[in-house]
């Protein structure tokens, strides 16, 4: 049992999924004791998607970013509080936050957190180091944690009772940082963070004219194209085609993985899909490590044989 607290985060007048994650973790975490969320500025109207709560404690203030101002309001609730466990994304906000709440409450802070148990009378962190090549255990009575997108089921979080909605005031803050604007990168045709199915081609595709077989077999499955980076690098598919640390985190229903080695990066990006289906020529390649069907064929012979049954 314990009292866990989440920093949520917003963006456009939307929690973001990480906030949902955390929270649906914290209510099993706390296994009896308080789940409690922190909203900010006009989030308080959307008190209700956080169904995991028990309590909303929101803030008032602008809606708009400020690292400043975010650290103090969330240190100010925090210390009012007195929570065992702080959860806060493993983001860029995050990294603005944390460390400010770790050092000001002298508690440790638990990077890139994966998972998270209880143990005892605290709890257990599992962090994912290099890239995911190296897993780390820790444990502390009480800390805060940096939590890794995609750790966590983020309907999780949505599901439960009905919030105590509370209204928290805090000092004003004087912070030297101004929001000034908010600077998005462009939109891609497809969002592949929202595919259900993904046919993603690597190195062993052997050359961009080859993209079209792989192209042909995503529309033929209805399905959305992806990569691995080195695709993108050699200027095949845009970035936003790109699965992985430096890319993007997906989870379809099924992954079809073609002519991807599994470099711990790219594994990074996709390992938790429910369904891997790998085809690699090279018996030996780490994506058959988290794959779950494998296929050792010359992956254009594959793409034909499917195309040709459906």
């Amino acid at each position: 049992m314990g009292n866990i607290l989440v920093v949520t985060e917003h963006m456009k007048g939307e929690f973001q999924d990480i906030s949902l994650e955390m929270l649906g973790r914290a209510r099993q975490l706390a296994n009896g004791g308080s789940c409690s969320a922190i909203v900010f500025g006009g989030m308080k109207d959307r008190a209700s998607e956080l169904g995991a709560a028990d309590r909303v404690l929101c803030v008032e203030g602008n809606d708009d970013f400020n690292p400043e101002a975010y650290a103090s309001a969330a240190l100010e609730v925090i210390q009012a509080e007195s929570p065992d466990l702080v959860l806060v994304g493993s983001t860029s906000m995050g990294m603005d936050i944390a460390p400010v709440l770790g050092v000001s409450m002298d508690l440790p802070v638990i990077s890139y957190c994966s998972g998270i148990e209880n143990s005892g009378d605290g709890y257990e962190f599992t962090s994912q180091l290099y890239g995911g090549k190296m897993d780390v255990k820790s444990s502390a009575s009480k800390a805060v944690a940096m939590v890794l997108a995609g750790s966590f089921s983020a309907d999780e979080g949505k599901s439960g009772g009905s919030a105590n909605v509370e209204d928290v005031s805090v000092g004003a803050s004087s912070s030297r940082v101004q929001f000034k604007e908010l600077i998005e990168p462009e939109a891609a045709d497809v969002d592949i963070t929202q595919s259900d199915i993904l046919v993603a081609v690597g190195r062993g595709i052997g050359s961009k004219d080859d993209i079209e077989v792989a192209q042909e077999l995503a529309e033929t499955l209805n399905a959305d194209l992806a990569c691995s980076r080195p695709v993108v690098d050699a200027g095949w598919l845009p970035k936003s085609c790109q699965v992985g640390k430096s890319g993007l985190k997906v989870n379809p229903k099924v992954y079809i993985a073609l002519g991807i080695s599994g470099a711990p990066e790219h594994l990074e990006g996709m390992k938790d899909v429910s369904t891997i289906i790998a085809v690699n020529t090279d018996k030996n390649a780490p994506i058959f490590d988290v794959a779950h069907y494998g296929m050792t064929d010359d992956l254009f012979d594959i793409c034909e044989e499917i195309g040709d049954s459906l």
